[in-house]
């Protein structure tokens, strides 16, 4: 005979997990507001373009930063 054992953990309370939880949501609300970002997402966008394309277009990955960032650009 075979048994299983499940544990919920979305149960499991402690005090910790209370102090905790509006770091937590502050924490995610931050994250929110961050990708919502126009920069973020520009930025995100051309993460997943490749260097090949960027150079067929005769564009460079720091100059397509700079252009993103403007005078917040550190490179």
């Amino acid at each position: 005979m075979a048994g299983t054992a499940t544990i919920d953990r979305r149960a499991q309370f402690s005090i910790l997990n209370a102090l905790a939880a509006p770091f937590t949501a502050i924490g995610r609300f931050l994250v929110l507001l961050a990708e919502a970002n126009p920069r973020m997402r520009e930025l995100d966008r051309l993460s997943r373009v490749s260097d090949e394309d960027l150079a067929a277009k005769g564009l460079t990955r720091d100059g397509e930063i700079r252009r993103i960032m403007g005078v917040n650009s550190y490179l």
